[in-house]
């Protein structure tokens, strides 16, 4: 599996890299298609994960910041939180549960159904045909999704602190801003982007790889949620040692 994953992933990024050289073409309409499945489709249960995550943080947050006599301090954690980590995170997840199962799905019933076969036939390569809008529309629309995520987790926070904990909303606002750079909108972003290439390029890797009909659909789709929730973790970790111990 891990042979067949590098061997997709460098035929993708080939691919992605003759388009943008002019050398090659991208299924601009097939790309808008997957940018809305993956992206507009995802936006309503990211929105709310996302509001209820800041809802739950700043909840956490203020009983032990309230011990301390520093409650406006909620506004701190939960901006820092949300941009650096939480709202890359918990898009990943949501996108993964919706959209990476289904292209895995998709692609999977095309592959027992012989349908990628018979664009081998017609000399058609599967890979720019079927695998780089997806990718690309993953790597687009995670960072889209991440930034609305974000708002969102923002205004339940500030919503929370306004509304429970008697914090001036003005000066909830000015802390919130006060709070972050430039540095951790970035850290995020870019999470949210590597986050989307590893998404899409294993639901892919998965889907193209399934064998034994509908049953290895099924279990390829399982395998590819699985994989890719291990593996947007495990980048994570080593994404935020980067940027703690490095930058």
């Amino acid at each position: 599996m891990v042979f067949a994953y590098t061997s997709l992933t460098t035929r993708t990024l080939s691919s992605i890299g003759r388009s943008l050289t002019g050398r090659g073409s991208v299924r601009v309409y097939a790309t808008f298609v997957q940018m809305v499945n993956v992206g507009v489709n995802s936006l309503p249960t990211v929105g709310l994960a996302c509001l209820f995550m800041g809802l739950v943080l700043a909840m956490q947050s203020a009983g032990q910041l309230e011990q301390l006599g520093a409650t406006e301090r909620v506004a701190d954690l939960v901006a820092f939180s949300m941009l650096r980590e939480i709202g890359p995170l918990i898009t990943a997840v949501v996108v993964i549960g919706r959209s990476g199962s289904s292209i895995t799905a998709e692609l999977g019933t095309m592959k027992v159904s012989e349908e990628i076969e018979a664009l081998d036939v017609m000399a058609i390569d599967p890979v720019r045909y079927l695998i780089v809008p997806r990718v690309l529309a993953m790597i687009i629309m995670m960072p889209c999704l991440t930034i609305i995520g974000e708002i969102l987790g923002l205004l339940g926070g500030w919503l929370l602190a306004v509304n429970s904990l008697g914090i001036d909303p003005f000066l909830y606002i000015t802390r919130s801003l006060q709070a972050v750079t430039f540095k951790d909108l970035f850290t995020g972003l870019f999470k949210a982007v590597t986050f989307g290439y590893l998404v899409g390029t294993i639901a892919c890797s998965y889907g193209m790889e399934v064998t034994g009909g509908a049953e290895g659909v099924g279990r390829n789709t399982t395998r590819s949620v699985v994989t890719c929730l291990l593996a947007m973790l495990g980048m994570d970790a080593i994404l935020t040692a980067l940027f703690f111990f490095v930058t």
